[in-house]
C-alpha cells in the first residue's frame, strides 16, 4: 500500500529526504521501526454483525489500546487520495500517537544529541504499529481493511481526513493542531468498509489564532512558512513552501521547530488558548 517514487508526487522528493537523512548520525536507527511494516492477515469469512454505533466504539477501543493516543473517523473523500491513486474502501479512520514534548523541543539535533529525532522516529514508529494492529483486527472481524503510517508518502493524504473527522485544525506550519496535544502529534491511517460512525470536526480557535500569531513563521530555519493565507489550488489556505522545508529536514535528520514552538503545544499554555479562543468564537457571530 506504500507508493513507489515514480508513481508518486512527492516521490523524487522523497528519495532525497531518505537519501540524506541517513548520512546524519543516529537517523535511520531512530527511523528503523517505522520502516518495519507487519503482514497483514487474511479477511476473516464470518463478519461482526453488530450495529455501526457498536463498531466505530470497538474500533476507538482497540486503538487507544494499541499506541494511538487519539483518533477520528471520517467518510471517504477523493480528496484524500493522491492522484493515480484509488482507495475503495468508503470509511477512513486516523490514529494520532503524540509526541513527548520535552522530547520534541530538541529537534533538529546533531551527533551529540540525538533525543528529538528519536522521538520523531518513535511516532512514526508507533503509527505504523497502530495502524497495522487496528488494520488487523478489523480484518479479524470479517472487512476489509489497509493501513496507511508515515514517514513515507501514501495514496492517503491524511490532515484533511484528520480534520474532517474532528482531529484539529489546519496550523499556519500547514500541520494539524489537536485541541488535546496542540502540534505535537504524527498522523497515520487505515481505511476500510466496517460500518462506522463519522466524528464530528471540531473548531476551538487554532484557525483565528493562527492569524495573527508569527512565532513558527519567525522559527523556521528555511523561511518556509508563509505569514499570510495563500491561494492553492483555487483555496484560501495556510501555505508551507515544501521546497524549502523537505530539504532542511533531510539535512537535519528531521525537523520539529515549527510544531515545538507553536504556542498551542505548550502543556502549560493550551489549557488557557482554548479558554481564551473559546471565549472570542462565542462573541463571535456566525462561529462555533
Amino acid at each position: 500500500m506504500h507508493a513507489f517514487a515514480h508513481q508518486h508526487p512527492w516521490g523524487e522528493l522523497q528519495i532525497v529526504a531518505r537519501k540524506s537523512s541517513r548520512s546524519c548520525p543516529g537517523s535511520p536507527e531512530a527511523f528503523q521501526a517505522a520502516y518495519n511494516y507487519p503482514e497483514l492477515v487474511a479477511v476473516a469469512e464470518a463478519r461482526n454483525a453488530a450495529p455501526a454505533e457498536r463498531l466505530a466504539s470497538e474500533v476507538a477501543a482497540f486503538a487507544l489500546s494499541h499506541e494511538a493516543d487519539d483518533l477520528g473517523i471520517a467518510s471517504m473523500d477523493p480528496l484524500y487520495v493522491f492522484e493515480g491513486y484509488t482507495i475503495d474502501e468508503p470509511w477512513v479512520i486516523v490514529l494520532a500517537p503524540a509526541h513527548n514534548y520535552g522530547r520534541l523541543k530538541e529537534v533538529p539535533s546533531d551527533e551529540t544529541n540525538g533525543v528529538g529525532v528519536g522521538d520523531v522516529g518513535d511516532q512514526y514508529a508507533r503509527g505504523t504499529r497502530s495502524s497495522y494492529a487496528l488494520a488487523n483486527w478489523i480484518r479479524s472481524q470479517g472487512f476489509n481493511a489497509h493501513p496507511y503510517p508515515g514517514p513515507s508518502a501514501g495514496a492517503l493524504v491524511l490532515i484533511p481526513a484528520a480534520i474532517a473527522s474532528g482531529l484539529g485544525e489546519l496550523g499556519k506550519h500547514d500541520s494539524l493542531i489537536s485541541r488535546k496535544f496542540g502540534s505535537g502529534v504524527r498522523l497515520a491511517g487505515v481505511t476500510t468498509d466496517m460500518p462506522l460512525v463519522p466524528t464530528a470536526p471540531d473548531h476551538f480557535g487554532a484557525d483565528e489564532f493562527c492569524s495573527t500569531c508569527q512565532v513558527c513563521t519567525n522559527a523556521c530555519p528555511p523561511g518556509a512558512i508563509s505569514e499570510q493565507k495563500q491561494l492553492v489550488r483555487g483555496v484560501e489556505r495556510w501555505y508551507v513552501n515544501f521546497d524549502k522545508c523537505i530539504p532542511f529536514f533531510a539535512e537535519a535528520a528531521s525537523c520539529g521547530i515549527c510544531i515545538a514552538e507553536c504556542p498551542w503545544t505548550r502543556p502549560s499554555v493550551r489549557p488557557k488558548l482554548l479558554a481564551t479562543m473559546a471565549g472570542r468564537l462565542h462573541r463571535s457571530p456566525g462561529k462555533s
